[in-house]
């Protein structure tokens, strides 16, 4: 049996008018709230947890994000059970472009929508196995032993250049306009050890604390609150939103 114990929360900041981020923990979505619970899981049981970062077309960045999650959260549990590694990942290849095409079918029905996107983040358990899954610059992070180490890449092209100039742009993200998307799955069960955290978050969390002071948070049991606040209190230049993850086996 494994054990979770969660918290998440999704925060505007102190500059943006309305929030495009949204959480997703099991069945619970998040966006200007915050929440927390604890999950037993036995192998036969799947769980997900992620963070979408929404943008563009007319800000409605919002839908962008809430419509992915929601299209994933729906196909994720409806997966058959007892599928091998490389038959789930070949399943979440699929979703990606099932829901880039929908996303993008949406602009083309309504201007409104047109241009929008979201990036995406996630951790997953299904079949015993732990997942990381990213599209774009959120992030995923472990924190192991005092360390605390980002296991996702950065999709922008800062990433690319080495570059902190234009850390806002971003080179793969479902929807706004990108037609070769991508995801990155990465089985993580190996990693995995009682008492590690995991941190799920959007760039309004890391463009505003640096990765010391988020492993000297955890390090202190810092909540999702407690991070968002930690953004805020730092200027807030973009919406923030987080899900903590402590595993105990």
């Amino acid at each position: 049996m494994i054990e979770l114990e969660i918290s998440a929360a999704s925060w505007t900041g102190c500059v943006r008018r309305q929030n495009e981020d949204m959480v997703l923990v099991g069945n619970k979505f998040i966006r200007e709230d915050s929440y927390k619970t604890m999950l037993v899981l036995s192998r036969e049981d799947r769980f997900l947890s992620a963070v979408a970062d929404g943008m563009g077309g007319h800000n409605r960045g919002d839908v962008a994000s809430s419509d992915t999650l929601r299209n994933l959260q729906y196909f994720f549990y409806d997966i058959p059970s007892c599928l091998s590694i490389s038959d789930f990942n070949e399943a979440i290849v699929g979703w990606l472009d099932s829901v880039n095409n929908y996303i993008a079918s949406k602009g083309r029905a309504d201007e409104q929508f047109k241009g929008m996107g979201t990036t995406l983040v996630g951790m997953a358990y299904y079949n015993g196995e732990f997942y990381s899954m990213n599209c774009g610059d959120s992030r995923l992070y472990h924190y192991h032993d005092g360390r605390l180490l980002q296991l996702t890449t950065d999709h922008s092209l800062s990433n690319m250049t080495g570059s902190d100039k234009r850390s806002n742009v971003i080179t793969n993200c479902i929807g706004g306009g990108c037609h070769s998307s991508y995801i990155d799955m990465v089985q993580i069960t190996n990693d995995v050890h009682s008492g590690d955290v995991y941190l799920l978050c959007s760039d309004g969390l890391t463009d505003m604390v640096p990765d010391q002071r988020l492993c000297e948070l955890l390090g202190e049991n810092a909540d999702a609150d407690a991070l968002c606040r930690a953004a805020v209190e730092a200027g807030g230049l973009d919406n923030v939103s987080c899900c903590v993850i402590t595993v105990k086996l």
